[in-house]
This record gives C-alpha cells, structure tokens and sequence, in this order.
C-alpha cells in the first residue's frame, strides 16, 4: 500500500478503503511515523474519499491540500497532502501533565491545572477540555515523599475479616466484662465513623494528578470501614446491642468533620486522635479479657500506625516548606480544648469499661489493679502525642502543654 520517492514526500494509497471502514487509523499511523515539518501525500478510490478525508483532517486540526500529480496509464490523479506539525491533530496545543517538575513528565507538579481534570498524569491534555474544581490541588497542601510506598505497605497489609480473626475462639467473660467490651467496641465504632468519614471527604477534593495520595487516603478509608465492621461483630458476638454514645464524644467528632484545612485535619485526626488509638489498641491487645477482642485490637493497631505515618510524614513535607503551620497547629489544639471545655469529655461508661477491661473480673482487688492500669494509659497516650509533637518541631515544654491538652475523648 506505500510507496516512497525520495524526491517527494511519502505517498500512501488507501485503495478502496473508505474512513468509515478504518482508513483514518491507516493515515494516522503514517502520519506519527513522520518527522514534524514533511508531509503525507494521501491516494484512493473509495466513493466519497475526497470528502471524507477532507472532513476528517478539518476536525482533527491537520492542514491539507490538494494538488494534480502524474497518474497510472500516463494519466493524472489528485493528491491530497497534510502537514505533519510539531503538534498535530488532537495533540495541538495539548497540555503535558507534570511539565512543572524539572525531574521529567510523569513527576509530581508543585501545582495541578484545573484543566488537566481526571487525565493521567504525565498524559497530553486536549486543548478545550473542561476545568474542574478541585480544592486539594498545591502539592505542598498534600504531599508527602514517601506517601508511595506508605500505600504499597498499606496494599500489603489488608486482611479479611473471616480469615484472619478466628470467631469461634471459645471464651467466657464475666457478663460484666463482656459489656464493658460491649461498650468500648461501640465507642470505637464511632470513632472509626469520624476517622471514614474524614479522608473520604477531602478524597473529593484532591486533585488527581496526586494519584499516590488518593490512592493512599482512599485505602485508609477501606481500612476504617473494615474496622467498623470488625468492632460491631464483636459487639454482637455474644447477642449484645450497641451501648451508650455520649453528647460529649459526638461533639468531639463533630470538630473533625468540621476542620476545613486538610493539614490541621491531617494533623487533629490522625497524628494526635489515631495516634492515641494506637495505644488505646496496642492496650487492648495486651489485656483484653479474651483472644477475640486482642486480635481484633493487635489487627487494628496495625492499621492505624499507618494511618499516623501518613499523616506524621505529610505535615513534616508541609512544616519544612512553611514553618509558620506550626503555629496554626497549636492553634487549633487550644482552640479544640476550648470549644469542647463544657463537655464531658471522655464518656464515663467507657472509661469505667476500660478499667473492668484491664481488671477481667469484677472483684475489688481486680478492679484496682485495672484502675491503675488505665492511669497508666491515659500517661502512655499523653507521652505518645508528645513524642510526635516533638518530632514535628514543637519546643518541648510546648510539646508537652498540648499533649495534655488534647481532647478528653482521646480521638
């Protein structure tokens, strides 16, 4: 089908293939192969060639001309000729995705276009494509520079709920320690709720071109939907209800919902809210009452410490780029602790289900070995929230103000 002189430009024959048969296919690929500035000489006989070709090329955005060349059998015959730009077709004018970044085409741009849209990024993006808006689109309000392989370890680590938690275990807690166990897990459920319910509603504000960190948020989201699942089989696994949700929680949570900022959210929710569930978790797991509840908990734990790297490891990419954050952050810490200071704070039932916990049995000498085993908690959780405090950069005596200064209802 191709012929080439070397004294003109490359010559195709579509014979009797019209472009409603697949002839466009066979002219596009000629035309890619060409350097930009030649240009493609196009033949054929099908009935309506000329006019489809010609329809073709005006949509496409090639230009074309028509010219009479010597012909078979000592006869003539029109040639249509298109230029091969340096753009051509529907890559005119496209935008390269990533372009920003120095490192190469498919890095992360310090800022993503509102008309790149969902385009893949590094991809070429039609002139004329619609612009969307996404809220989440600077790099420095997101990133973090090991947010890859976060999600890849996070990707790694799930497991189900049937396989990896034996229901049938046998146990036989006191009625009164199975409800405390009742009451903590319902707690956690709508702890858990808030932690879903945060990430997945900045997910719809993050620009895709930060693919990496949507894929992390959105398996984080995953995460804490299957720990809502695993903590509410828990409760019905012995034929229990749900138990008490307080005013007090409810308003705690409703804090983080309502936190605009994704760093300060980042920061309220899983550096210092899910960083404390970690100990609560990493409790459980050592005295729970029953190997059900501590596998549930280790499981969880596990989980969680992700969920706190993350967000740890996005607001030290932010502070180093805009120091003055650090400032905002306490900020929002005091500014919490004083629209929650007419609350109950930590709910009575569960801090009491806590000690009946760690106590296993509801006997005075067990109860106060739980009592102390709780202030131990509360101590381990502060310590925790001030550990990373001050590896985010707070001065110490900072560092430890906020850490006792965080909610009452842990999260």
């Amino acid at each position: 089908m191709t012929n080439k002189d070397a004294s003109s430009s490359p010559l195709i024959d579509i014979e009797s293939v019209g472009f409603d048969a697949g002839a466009h296919v066979f002219v596009k690929h000629a035309l890619a192969a060409l350097e930009p500035g030649q240009r493609l000489r196009v033949v054929g006989c099908a009935p309506g060639f000329e006019v489809q070709l010609q329809d073709w090329c005006r949509r496409q955005g090639y230009a074309l001309e028509w010219a009479i060349e010597p012909g078979p059998l000592n006869g003539t015959r029109r040639v249509a000729s298109i230029a091969r730009d340096t753009q051509w077709g529907r890559w005119r004018d496209a935008m390269q995705t990533g372009r920003s970044d120095p490192r190469g085409a498919n890095a992360v741009a310090e800022h993503a276009r509102p008309d790149w849209g969902l385009a893949a990024r590094g991809a070429h993006v039609e002139a004329g494509s619609p612009a969307y808006a996404f809220r989440l689109a600077s790099k420095h309000e997101v990133w973090a520079d090991n947010v890859a392989d976060l999600y890849k370890q996070a990707v790694a680590a799930q497991w189900d709920p049937d396989d990896a938690i034996d229901w049938h275990v046998p146990f036989d807690n006191p009625p009164a320690v199975e409800a405390a166990v009742v009451q903590v897990m319902t707690y956690m459920v709508e702890n858990e709720n808030a932690a879903l319910v945060v990430p997945a509603r900045f997910l719809g504000q993050l620009h895709p071109h930060y693919r990496e960190l949507q894929a992390a948020l959105a398996i984080q989201v995953a995460d804490e939907a299957r720990h809502v699942e695993v903590f509410t089989r828990r409760i019905r696994h012995n034929g229990y209800e749900p138990s008490l949700s307080t005013a007090g929680g409810q308003a705690s949570l409703k804090t983080l919902l309502d936190e605009p900022d994704f760093s300060i959210a980042s920061f309220l929710l899983s550096v210092l809210g899910e960083g404390t569930f970690v100990t609560l978790l990493q409790f459980l797991q050592n005295h729970g009452p029953d190997p059900l509840t501590r596998r549930i908990a280790q499981l969880a734990a596990r989980d969680e410490a992700r969920h706190v790297a993350l967000g740890m490891s996005h607001l030290l990419y932010r502070l180093e780029r805009e120091p003055v954050l650090r400032m905002r952050l306490a900020q929002a810490i005091e500014h919490r602790h004083e629209a929650l200071a007419a609350t109950s704070g930590l709910n009575e039932e569960v801090f009491d289900a806590l000690i009946l916990i760690a106590a296993g049995e509801p006997t005075l000498s067990a109860i106060t070995r739980g009592y102390a085993l709780v202030q131990q908690l509360m101590t381990d959780m502060a310590d925790g929230r001030y550990a990373r405090l001050v590896r985010l950069g707070f001065e110490r005596p900072l560092a430890r103000e906020l850490a006792w200064l965080h909610t009452r209802n842990f999260m």
